[in-house]
């Protein structure tokens, strides 16, 4: 050691830690919930140097009382809310019904968006039905709010005779092009450069259709998210970039993401663009803030990062047990409550819903997700033989098929045509 550093302490690594473990008793009272209404709602042409307040507190709209105050207000009305009601239900419902169906060994994989409905819903409400969604992968709320099929989703849930992907992608990995759904990637953060990629040839073409992407905070630690904000914000794509913050990426807590040191929407103000930070279960802050964000880019003002704060209720996936690493009581203590419960009380302050109604809804939605289930087991589920024709396996890779995988097709078939499968 050099003498002249003798009298300094020694070096030392910080490793982060979180604050709860099984076991320990939860407590959020140190969570900063600025009070509904309390966020400025800047002009969408405002540079974004102008507000780099935004990125640090919470724009919230839902007050206390379930009453929508302050200058976030996106006012809909009523019939609009009970759509993003009925949506979110339907999610909640959707994933129930699912997660017990891979429990039962009808399919190997699912996952539940229980506590983030408000994330994917009362976004892609704000959006055109055109825009291009680059989801990740619990953004399901996305395609049932533009009513893709139950039955398909399903399908490709079970990889059986009617996926339409034929059994090439993951359970809950959709793909659907009409409905402006990028394929969804187990490789997180592929589809942040992804997105800004299509929202650059959208501008480059003079399209009026932005993008949207959806990552989580753990993933923000990934090349490409950055590599994406680099493109982002030097050709000012018209692109809206979601970070859902839900504390925790599978099993690791988002401070290993950076959330000890700063928020995730602050990532914005080092990049230049816009940033916002919003309570991610209060669905009309959601909808105002991705409203603004897509009006800031159809008039060419550049991108939007959008921090949802919000919490993962459940486990990670259906091979996940939180209870291994997490206080059991931290789903309850999480401050800013449930979002369908929120929006629910804010309808029914409003004189246009009611617990009656609402335990209805939830007894109609479980009957129609059901009544899908039904049907899409009629295509087959897991461990019902092969549901895809076996040469498929070889197709739908190249243009033009190589002649070395023909070579094993054609052998394959004879080899198979032999046996008398």
């Amino acid at each position: 050691m050099d003498a002249s550093r003798a009298n300094l302490p020694p070096l030392s690594l910080h490793v982060p830690e979180p604050r709860f473990r099984p076991g320990d008793e939860a407590d959020f009272s140190d969570v900063d919930v600025p009070p509904a209404g309390s966020a400025r709602r800047p002009d969408t042409a405002e540079p974004a140097a102008n507000f780099h307040e935004l990125a640090y507190t919470l724009v919230r709209v839902l007050d206390e009382s379930g009453q929508a105050v302050g200058p976030w207000n996106p006012r809909l009305d009523a019939q609009v809310l009970r759509k993003m009601l009925r949506s979110m239900a339907m999610v909640r419902a959707f994933d129930e019904r699912m997660f017990r169906a891979q429990r039962q060994g009808k399919t190997s994989f699912y996952m539940k968006s229980t506590g983030e409905e408000a994330v994917s819903v009362a976004a892609t409400m704000a959006l055109a039905s055109d825009d291009m969604c680059f989801p990740s992968y619990r953004q399901q709320g996305i395609l049932i709010t533009r009513g893709y099929p139950l039955v398909t989703m399903m399908n490709q849930i079970y990889s059986n005779k009617g996926d339409p992907l034929q059994g090439r992608q993951l359970p809950i990995m959709y793909s659907a092009k009409d409905h402006g759904f990028f394929s969804i990637s187990g490789n997180l953060a592929t589809q942040y450069p992804q997105a800004v990629g299509w929202a650059m040839a959208s501008a480059a073409k003079g399209d009026t259709r932005i993008a949207a992407t959806w990552c989580g905070e753990g993933s923000t630690a990934e090349g490409d998210f950055h590599s994406a904000m680099t493109f982002a914000t030097v050709y000012k794509a018209p692109v809206i970039l979601n970070v859902v913050n839900n504390q925790w990426a599978i099993s690791s807590f988002s401070g290993f993401a950076g959330a000890e040191a700063t928020t995730f929407a602050a990532r914005a103000v080092g990049y230049g663009i816009a940033g916002l930070r919003v309570d991610g279960n209060d669905a009309l802050a959601v909808y105002a803030a991705t409203q603004w964000a897509a009006e800031r880019a159809r008039t060419n003002q550049g991108p939007t990062l959008i921090e949802h704060f919000t919490y993962r209720a459940e486990g990670h996936s259906t091979s996940d047990d939180p209870t291994a690493y997490r206080s059991a009581g931290e789903p309850n203590a999480w401050p800013l409550g449930d979002p369908v419960r929120r929006l629910k009380d804010h309808l029914i302050a409003l004189g246009e819903w009611d617990e009656e109604r609402h335990a209805a809804q939830d007894l109609e939605l479980a009957e129609e997700v059901k009544r899908a289930q039904k049907e899409a087991e009629k295509n087959g589920i897991l461990g019902h033989g092969m549901h895809q024709p076996f040469e498929t396996m070889f197709e739908g890779v190249f243009e033009e098929m190589p002649w070395h995988l023909k070579e094993q097709s054609e052998q394959m078939i004879a080899e198979r045509k032999a046996a008398g499968i």
